[in-house]
Formats: structure tokens, C-alpha cells, sequence
């Protein structure tokens, strides 16, 4: 089969792989339909992400159809049209069924690598390197989802796959971060980031009621998607953000921060250098401007909401002005078994067609290396790339 993999630092490659097999009772075996590029494959992209291998398949946010099942799984059958979450769980295991299914204890086969970074093993995550489990990706023509009696929802034919295929990640992920934000009818949240999932979180935020958001980027089709979701925006490059933000809530603040930026992609030249074996310096400490914009941002008493990807180390934060302000900190890597049924629902019922933000298209994986690159790098207004690897 064709996919898009991994050939080291800034080299993407669309090249032929051996085919997935069943390789335990509860996998399936997907015929890809969809898949997309998402802004944490750019870290990949650039190495800043320690052990990845060369030939690596990349991919997280995949959707497509049954092709085989394994015989211990009896939730999916051949046919099914279904759409795969980036996180591998067990469903058994103390963390998933207390809901924490990120942190799933059993399904990262590298767990001991991980725990040496994080202090314990989370879950195993498909195409995002060898500390996560090393699991092939979905920007593929096929991929073998491990647990496929856990992960995987079933989609109606009657939405199409752009309208479902983001519940693999960047909506779920939005929705977590405005969730986290306990939002009340007259508050005013700020969303640094306008990417895919900053946006995604404009809408969110809107879904729970907030009363105003604050979209803050610099990139113009960036801030243009966010005014389509509601948004009032700021250009951070314009000046005084901070005064800006005072001004826009008469003085008050918003209420909650949403940093959907984590780990830029660009200007982190720095943090090759810094990768120990295994992942003990993955962050230079010059990378959490926004994640400091936050919090100065943020009104006393108020929440600070990271969806934004961090791997390791990362500073210097501004502690003191988070420990004065009595602020919450809610974070980390989506529960998608919390968010993925009712997300559906929400564009069942004409709620939200998260298509929205897709910029780019193409039916080849041909197109993929290129297509990280315009990603990469913002041209031709690119937000958002989904491909179609069997046409």
C-alpha cells in the first residue's frame, strides 16, 4: 500500500509499505476514506519529537471502512463506516474505566520508555513516534487499529466523511478545552491560537454558552475562520496585547484562556540539540509565549485551558503571576471515548459541520509531502489539508 512516512527531519515521503495484518482478536483492519494532516505532525515534521524511525507511517486523524476483523472483536463487522480516534485504549484497564481514556495503562507497548519521561505509561497513540507505542498511522491506504472493540464510532451515510472525520481528534480536542473551561452564560473566554483546533474551540466555546470569545493569531485566513466561528479577533503583532485585552472586557479580562498553540513548529531550531536518548530536554525554554500571554491574560480566580501540545521540559512559565492570581490549570490529551458520541450527535442535529476550516484537498497520497510543507509553512492560505489515499 501508499503512505505518507517519516524520513527524517523535514523529509516526508509517499512511499509503498508492507499492508497491515490482523495481528490480535480485537484489531480491524480500515480502508482508509479520509485522513488529515494535523498541525502536531509538523513537530514530527521538523524532528522536534524524539524517536521517531525512518520509514515511520505518519497519520492520527483517519476515518474509512471495515475491510477485516479480528475474531474476538463483536462490535465491528465488514462495512462498517467508522472514524478512528488518535488514542488506543483498552477499556479495562483502572484509568479507562474511570473515564481517563488517554491515560490508559496497558495499550503502549513502549511504556516503560514513557514512564521514564512522564512517570508512568499513557496511551498508545497511532503515527506520533516509538515513546507513544510506535503504532503505523492513517495517512495510509489502510491501518490496523489495535482494540478496535474500544476506539472506533460507527458514522451514518448521511454525513459526509469531511463532516465526521475531525471527531478523530482536533473537535474533540477543541470541545475538552472549552469544557475545561466551566463556562457560565456571561463569560468571555480568549483563545490564543487560530489554528484548526483553536477555531474548532471558538465554536466550542459558543456550543456552552459563553456570552463573547477572543480569538488572538496573527496569520489573516487564521483570524478570518475565527470571525466566521464568532470570534472577535486580535492581531498579536499589532502592539500591546495585553492593554488590548484590557480594553475588549472594559478592564475585567476574560474569564478563561484557551492556549491551542503548545509547541510552535517554527523558530525551534533550538530543541534538536537539547534531545537527551530517550526525551530528558524535548523543549528549549525559550518556546511558551503564548502559554505566558495566557496567563497574564486571565482575570483573577480564572482558568487556564492547555490543549496545546507540550512534550517535555518547557519554560521559563510565569508561576508567579499563575500562583498570585489563584488561577486552575486543566489540560491533557483528549478522553475521545467522552467526546466522540455526543460530538456526533451535536453534527447530526446541524449544530456544527467542522468541514469549515479544510482549505485543501487532494485524492493522492502523492500530494501529501508537499502538502505538510504549504501546511507547514502557511502558503496559499492553507488551514487545514485532508486527503484521500484511495481516491
Amino acid at each position: 500500500m501508499r503512505a505518507l512516512i517519516w524520513n527524517g527531519k523535514e523529509d516526508i515521503r509517499c512511499e509503498t509499505v508492507p499492508d497491515p495484518t490482523i495481528q490480535d482478536g480485537r484489531d480491524a483492519i480500515i480502508k482508509v476514506s479520509a485522513c488529515a494532516i494535523c498541525g502536531s505532525d509538523l513537530h514530527l515534521m521538523g524532528g522536534f519529537v524524539p524517536t521517531m524511525e525512518q520509514g515511520d507511517v505518519l497519520g492520527h486523524e483517519c476515518m474509512g471502512e471495515v475491510v477485516e476483523v479480528g475474531k474476538e472483536n463483536n462490535k465491528l463487522k465488514i462495512g462498517d463506516r467508522v472514524v478512528v480516534p488518535f488514542t488506543i485504549c483498552c477499556g479495562e484497564c483502572r484509568q479507562c474505566k474511570w473515564g481517563n481514556w488517554s491515560a490508559c495503562e496497558r495499550t503502549n507497548p513502549n511504556g516503560e520508555m514513557q514512564a521514564k519521561v512522564y512517570g508512568y505509561p499513557l496511551a498508545g497513540l497511532f503515527g506520533y513516534s516509538h515513546i507513544t507505542g510506535g503504532f503505523p498511522g492513517g495517512q495510509a491506504q489502510y491501518v490496523r487499529v489495535p482494540y478496535a472493540d474500544v476506539g472506533p464510532i460507527k458514522v451514518p451515510d448521511s454525513l459526509t466523511d469531511e463532516q465526521v472525520l475531525f471527531l478523530s481528534d482536533i473537535f474533540p480536542t477543541a470541545f475538552m478545552a472549552a469544557e475545561h473551561c466551566e463556562i457560565t452564560p456571561e463569560d468571555t473566554i480568549a483563545v490564543w491560537g487560530c489554528g484548526p483546533v483553536g477555531v474548532l474551540a471558538v465554536k466550542s466555546c459558543f456550543m456552552l454558552g459563553a456570552k463573547r470569545v477572543i480569538a488572538i493569531d496573527t496569520i489573516p485566513e487564521r483570524l478570518a475562520l475565527a470571525r466566521e466561528a464568532g470570534a472577535e479577533t486580535i492581531d498579536y503583532a499589532d502592539g500591546d496585547l495585553q492593554a488590548k485585552i484590557l480594553e475588549m472586557t472594559h478592564g475585567q479580562g476574560p474569564d478563561a484562556v484557551i492556549e491551542a498553540v503548545g509547541l510552535e513548529s517554527h523558530g525551534a531550531s533550538t530543541i534538536a540539540g537539547a534531545i537527551s536518548s530517550v526525551m530528558s530536554h524535548t523543549v528549549s525554554l525559550e518556546r511558551p509565549f503564548a502559554l505566558n500571554q495566557a496567563i497574564l491574560a486571565c482575570r483573577p480566580g480564572g482558568i487556564v485551558s492547555l490543549p496545546g501540545v507540550f512534550a517535555g521540559p518547557t519554560g521559563p512559565i510565569n508561576m508567579g503571576a499563575f500562583m498570585q492570581k489563584g488561577l486552575t490549570m486543566k489540560t491533557g490529551q483528549t478522553h475521545m471515548q467522552r467526546y466522540m458520541k455526543p460530538l456526533l450527535e451535536r453534527i447530526e442535529k446541524g449544530e456544527i459541520d467542522p468541514s469549515f476550516i479544510i482549505s485543501h484537498r487532494a485524492n493522492s497520497l502523492e500530494d501529501g509531502p508537499e502538502l505538510y510543507k504549504t501546511f507547514r509553512d502557511k502558503k496559499d492560505k492553507c488551514t487545514k489539508v485532508v486527503l484521500r489515499p484511495n481516491g
